[in-house]
Parts: structure tokens; C-alpha cells; sequence
């Protein structure tokens, strides 16, 4: 869900437009279509990145419990959840745009999945009893200054297995030494306009 210039504040929808379609690649809803509406700073990962990312994600998708800090459209968890994944919690700040997202799972028959409107930086400060998700989604605004101290953050949380995996996609170049040093860079691609990594946690050094 790239999501260029997006103010911390959260997107504001933008009402006078049409909602935006679009199309599931793969698994049990391959083919539906799911909507989403425009609002500023948002803009859905590409069919093509999604379709690269799970492509990587093939062997370890079915089962997985996932989280999306930064759900946008939701299209990420969407994919996920329709190729196999266990659940999915959608953490979103824009109160129209978490409605959306609700309204558009239960349309799918969903039943496996939270949605959470919360600022993700905010929502990763409590405390997590256990290591619950396999799989995390991190899209942040492109525009943010924040992704270093986020991952920080991801990392502290104690919300991650020893080999969780964490997708991140951002508008510049990500260097090896803003993760956290247990993190390694696993598969790598770029587009003219999007840098996207897929990142393997390693037990704790």
C-alpha cells in the first residue's frame, strides 16, 4: 500500500471520488475485485509487486498469522488471507479507511481478521504476552522520517517469532544498516519508483 506524501496525522478520504477497484491475484477469491476509497497519500501496491512479493511468500503463506501496520487499501492482508494465511490484523489509522477495509472482508465471507484503527508506531508501544505473527506487512508513508526508529520499534515489541518475516516497501533505497541487526535482507527488488524488500528475522545475536 504505497502511500506517497501521507501526513502523520492519517489520509483524509476524498468523498467526491469514485471508489478504486482491485483484482485478487491469487487463492480462494482469485479474480473477485475489492474496492477502496481514494484518499490523499494512498496508493495501493501494484498488482505486479504484489504478485512478485507472494510469490516469494509461497512456501510460508499458508498458515501464517499476519499483521499489516499500515493497511491502507488492505490488498496486502486481502492477498494474504485468500492464499492460506491463518489471520490477519489490520492496524489503520484513518477511521473511514478502517471502515472500508471492515466492510470489505466481511463482503468476502471473512472471518479471520481484526481490524484496528491505531497509529502502528502507537499500537506496537503495549505489551505483548506472547510472539504472535509470523508475517508482517510494513508500508509506511513514503514521505516518513520514521521507518528506521519503526523498525526499532517492530523489533522491541516482542510481537515476532525467532524467524518472522517482515515485507517492507518504501520509496528509496533501504540500507542493511538501518535494520536491526538480527534482521537480514532476503529478496530484494526495485521498480522506477519502489524499493521492496523482504526481510528474515534471525534468532537474537
Amino acid at each position: 500500500m504505497s502511500k506517497h506524501n501521507a501526513s502523520h496525522h492519517g489520509r483524509r478520504a476524498r468523498p467526491t471520488e469514485k471508489a478504486v477497484e482491485l483484482r485478487i491475484i491469487g487463492g480462494r477469491w482469485r479474480g473477485r475485485k475489492i474496492k477502496f476509497i481514494p484518499a490523499d497519500g494512498l496508493r495501493p501496491t501494484s498488482d505486479r509487486i504484489r504478485e512478485t512479493l507472494f510469490n516469494w511468500l509461497m512456501p510460508t503463506i499458508t498458515g501464517a498469522h499476519v499483521l499489516d501496520l499500515f493497511a491502507g487499501s488492505g490488498a496486502l492482508s486481502i492477498e494474504a488471507l485468500s492464499r492460506g494465511a491463518a489471520d490477519a490484523t489490520l492496524i489503520e489509522l484513518s477511521p473511514v479507511t478502517t471502515r472500508h477495509i471492515k466492510k470489505t472482508l466481511t463482503e468476502l465471507s471473512a472471518d479471520n481478521f481484526t481490524v484496528i484503527q491505531s497509529k502502528g508506531e502507537d499500537w506496537l508501544q503495549q505489551t505483548f504476552p506472547e510472539a504472535l505473527f509470523d508475517l508482517v506487512f510494513l508500508d509506511p508513508p513514503f514521505a516518513s522520517d520514521t521507518l528506521v526508529t519503526l523498525l526499532q520499534t517492530l523489533e522491541a515489541s516482542n510481537c515476532l517469532h525467532k524467524q518472522s518475516m517482515i515485507y517492507i516497501e518504501t520509496g528509496a533505497a533501504l540500507s542493511e544498516t538501518a535494520l536491526p541487526e538480527n534482521w537480514q535482507i532476503h529478496r530484494q527488488k526495485k521498480t522506477a519508483r519502489v524499493f521492496y524488500y523482504l526481510i528474515i528475522r534471525q534468532q537474537n545475536m
